[in-house]
């Protein structure tokens, strides 16, 4: 049977896991960590995509991951070539270093978000690297430590110019820990004890098959009588690519149909664009590339980078030779043009 295509949309969760060929392993010291989590950091500020929670094992590691305006595909891609073709060269060995392609499974937000975040982050502790809760606490090859702050947050990209582009002074990294943080507490003292509490009591539960993959059985807790007294109709609502219910799956599958369907209509040339928007607001289109920060200017800016990159289809790298900004910013401006996008009823005239 041929595999399905991938799935994918701005700011779904998805859980990512690759594989050593023959389940070799892919980091063999911390050496090679180090290089997959520097380039993993660096490559999810630039595309703007949220990392809630991560683990190394020695043959393979787990992502979850919120994708931003960058296709999944393109994030993997960089990631995994770029660290192979590093390893390769750093250990003298030359063909793949990766089973096959990546494997992601689309999960929805409410049930599974913070199931997951705590089923990832236990890895290490399933796999015996450690022995127990407290030395996962201060295990550094996991996001479990950085949200308790008990080692440093590794996602923080080194190059100063990215941390300091963030407007409030906070990458990405810091601002997700955050927002998972948020989910336990008011203060950052109480919520880091509440989600180690939360953690703590997944241990007990040991590896739970619903949580490795997609499909009706999987989102049901691997309740196989879930299929008894199924209509075929709803019986074809369930997807090995997605981890939830009914509705959400066919939700996902819509969506990501308009995306194809977008991906390869014809696209709307970008000079055209900032001079739709910038008529629409009452600038002179060179303003909107001029690069003032005056906040007309900016959200004009910000609405022809979410056009540009999500509506339209252009990569964020053409956008910014356009607007005359970086490529990182390209993808910020787009997530604050989405909002603004909300207030034009009929984009087509914009």
């Amino acid at each position: 049977m041929p595999r399905q295509p991938r799935l994918d949309a701005p700011g779904v969760l998805q859980h990512v896991m690759a594989r050593g060929i023959e389940r070799r392993k892919i980091f063999w010291d911390d050496k090679d960590r180090s290089s997959f989590l520097e380039r993993l950091a660096v490559i999810l500020e630039e595309t703007q995509t949220q990392c809630y929670a991560w683990v190394l094992i020695p043959n393979h590691f787990h992502l979850f991951l919120r994708t931003g305006p960058t296709p999944l595909s393109t994030v993997m891609r960089r990631l995994m070539t770029g660290y192979a073709v590093t390893f390769n060269i750093r250990h003298r060995r030359s063909g793949h270093l990766f089973q096959n392609r990546y494997k992601s499974v689309i999960c929805e937000e409410g049930p599974y978000l913070l199931e997951l975040i705590r089923y990832i982050h236990l890895n290490p502790l399933r796999a015996k690297l450690v022995e127990d809760l407290k030395a996962l606490d201060k295990y550094t090859w996991t996001g479990h430590s950085a949200i308790l702050g008990r080692r440093k947050n590794l996602l923080i990209p080194r190059l100063e110019k990215e941390v300091s582009s963030a407007e409030d002074g906070l990458t990405l990294a810091e601002k997700t820990i955050e927002d998972v943080l948020r989910y336990f507490g008011e203060t950052r003292k109480v919520a880091k004890r509440r989600y180690r509490q939360f953690v703590e009591k997944g241990i007990k539960q040991g590896r739970r098959e619903e949580l490795q993959g997609g499909g009706l059985i999987r989102s049901a807790g691997g309740d196989k009588t879930v299929l008894l007294g199924q209509k075929k109709e709803d019986r074809e609502k369930s997807d090995q690519r997605i981890l939830g219910s009914g509705g959400f799956v066919g939700a996902v599958l819509q969506k990501s149909e308009r995306l194809l369907e977008k991906k390869y209509k014809p696209k709307r040339p970008i000079d055209e664009l900032i001079e739709s928007v910038a008529e629409r607001l009452g600038l002179k289109p060179k303003l909107i590339c001029s690069g003032s920060r005056q906040q007309k200017i900016a959200e004009a800016r910000a609405l022809v980078a979410y056009l540009a990159v999500e509506e339209t289809g252009h990569s964020a790298a053409e956008v910014a030779r356009h607007l005359g900004v970086r490529r990182v910013n390209v993808l910020r401006s787009a997530k604050k043009g989405r909002k603004i996008g909300t207030k034009f009823d009929d984009k087509r005239t914009v």
